[in-house]
Order: structure tokens, then sequence, then C-alpha cells
């Protein structure tokens, strides 16, 4: 046998209502823990994009792989079904291979007016293979990516700065195929900040792509950074993981497990003593991580984007892209947010990033 519950007054009803309201203006008057939350779209001069962003170079070129349309397909399908539309290429990746293959996927799959894209010239790449930012070499090069692409890229990058070219002849010629309707925006890659300034006041340059992740920050120290924010530039971070450091799987036990065409067998900070260095440093990270919920990639493309930048990973796999997509979604406490650039000052990475002769490609 039940009892029958005792009706409430009409009192103890008007009590409960007021305790309601109370404690909802409450937590609305009640300071609430002060977060920093990842960008999920960027401006990018006057139009909006998604980020993270899509680095496409290890489809073809650098990480020992050289994919076919067909093999391709699975994660560029996966970007465009994500929204992850912020795509970058060049032509140095396999000599236009990758270029092809995105405008052959794009024109296939009738996506282009979903897709920005992304592309750089400034390395002789059907030449001496040096680097060159003549006026000639921009405007033979615009065409030949066009043409590869199948339509106009929508921004155009000097990939390496060329000190032996006068920036009034290269960046004019920028300008110039700007003007011509052949891209829409233009950029540099690895410059200075000195040369981002000079460039700038030649021609309005929208922006700039250059190396930043949790793993390698040295442009916060050159002054890089600073002027592009100075200067109203978006700034593109590329390999936002540190080439990988920055992944839960990293499936290299040692250097000599990279293939014979990966770029970082020659890669000073992935060989010898420094491989094992700085393996280790990437585990303070994975702890905060971890606490969060989260996967390592995730806090680490979230941090790049909590600094105001676009970061375009790369990857060759649907799954490990969908991975990435959520870091869209991870918050930074003000206490993590401490932490992490604790972490992050700490870390000191072994080695340059490049071999001798692509170190002193960049900086100019």
């Amino acid at each position: 046998m039940t009892s029958k519950s005792r009706p409430c007054s009409v009192i103890e009803v008007a009590d409960h209502q007021l305790y309601e309201f109370t404690s909802k203006v409450t937590l609305l008057i009640r300071p609430q823990p002060k977060s920093i939350k990842m960008a999920k779209t960027f401006q990018f001069q006057d139009i909006q994009v998604n980020s993270p962003g899509f680095g496409a170079m290890g489809l073809s070129f650098g990480l020992g792989s050289n994919l076919s349309l067909e093999e391709a397909e699975p994660v560029l399908l996966k970007a465009i079904e994500l929204g992850c539309t912020f795509w970058d290429t060049a032509v140095v990746y396999q000599a236009g291979v990758n270029e092809k293959l995105l405008g052959d996927f794009i024109r296939k799959h009738n996506v282009r007016d979903k897709v920005f894209i992304a592309s750089k010239c400034g390395f002789d790449v059907f030449g001496s293979g040096g680097i060159t930012n003549s006026a000639s070499h921009i405007k033979e090069y615009i065409e030949g990516t066009i043409e590869r692409l199948g339509f106009t890229p929508d921004l155009y990058y000097l990939h390496r700065i060329d000190p032996n070219t006068p920036l009034e002849e290269s960046i004019t010629a920028l300008d110039e195929i700007r003007k011509a309707g052949k891209t829409k925006y233009i950029g540099l890659s690895e410059c200075s900040a000195a040369t981002l300034r000079k460039a700038n006041s030649i021609a309005k340059i929208d922006a700039l792509q250059a190396e930043y992740s949790a793993f390698e920050t040295i442009h916060e120290t050159d002054g890089l950074i600073e002027a592009a924010k100075e200067l109203g530039v978006a700034y593109v971070a590329y390999s936002p993981l540190g080439h990988g450091w920055l992944v839960d799987d990293f499936q290299y036990k040692s250097p000599d497990d990279f293939a014979p065409n990966d770029f970082r067998r020659g890669s000073p900070k992935f060989q010898g003593e420094n491989f094992y260095k700085n393996k280790a440093i990437v585990d303070e990270i994975k702890k905060l991580a971890v606490r969060k919920g989260v996967t390592l990639p995730q806090i680490a493309l979230a941090w790049v984007a909590a600094q105001g930048m676009i970061p375009i990973p790369g990857t060759t796999k649907a799954k490990r892209l969908e991975e990435n997509w959520v870091s869209r979604d991870v918050i930074f406490s003000d206490e993590e947010r401490v932490e992490m650039r604790k972490i992050i000052d700490a870390a000191k990475p072994h080695g340059n990033r490049y071999n001798p002769t692509q170190q002193a490609m960049v900086g100019h």
C-alpha cells in the first residue's frame, strides 16, 4: 500500500519558485571561469574560412607518399563532408602533381565553390630547382598552376624568399597577377619580419605562411608573428603538429624507421639523440590532453588556433582528419592556458628545423 503525497501549500510553491529564480540570478551574477575557445572560423581578409584547414603536401610529397586520385579521394571527400575546405598546395610538391591531384578531385566532384585553394611558387621546379622570385618566374608559374588546377587559385604565395631578387620586383609581380584576376590574394612564406613589413609597404600582403606549433615557436621570438598581427596579415600555420611529433600514435621508434624519401630522415630534429630527446618533450603536453579528455593532436591544434592562426595539418587518412576536426570544440580554461604555456616555454626542441641547405632558405 502506498501513501499519498501531501499537497504542497501555496506558500511552499511560491518559496520553491523564488528559490529557482534566485538560483538562476546567482548563476548569472557569479563570475564564471574564463576560457579560450578555438576559432571555428577565421576572418581571412574579407571572407570567413573554416579552421582548421588542410595541408595537402603529404598526399604527394615529402612524407613518402604519392597517392593516386582514387587513393586520395577518401580523405578529400571527408574534408568536403566536414567543411574542412581551406586547402594548401604548391608547385614544388612533386613538381605540380599535388596541384593537379587537387584540381582533378575538385573538378570531378564539382566542389570548386566549396574549397579555398592556396598554392605557391618560388622554386624553379622545372629548371635548376633553386629559389627564384623573378617577375618572369611568378608570371610563368601562375599560368602552370591555373592549368594544373583547372581554375585560378584563391591565394598565391612566394614559397621562399629569394634574396637576390629585389622585393620591388617580386611583390609588384605578385600584385600584378592579383590585379589581373589570376589570384584573389597574395602571400609570403617563411620570410623575416623585416621582409614582411617591406613587402606590405609595396603591395598589400594578405597572408603569411610559416611554421608554428606547440613544439616549434621560433616565430614568437623573431618578430614575425608580431609583424603579421600589426599589419593585419593572416597567419597560416604549417606543421601545427610538429611534423608528426604531436600525435598519439607516433609510429616511429628510431630515425631509421622513416621512408627513404621522407624529409624527416634528413631533419636534425629527427636525427640521432635529438630524436629521443624530442620524443620525451611531447609527453608533458600529452598529460594535459589526457586530463582534458582530448587527444594530443586535438589539444595541439586548438592551441595554434587560440593564438589567432589558421592551422593546416596534413594527413592521408580520413579518420585522422576527423580527429583533427574535433579540435574545433576544445576549450582552454585560464588555468589550462597558463599550464600549456609553461609546458611550451620549458620545452626546448633539440636540433634545427631543417637540414643546412633548407635552413639557409628560411628567414630572408
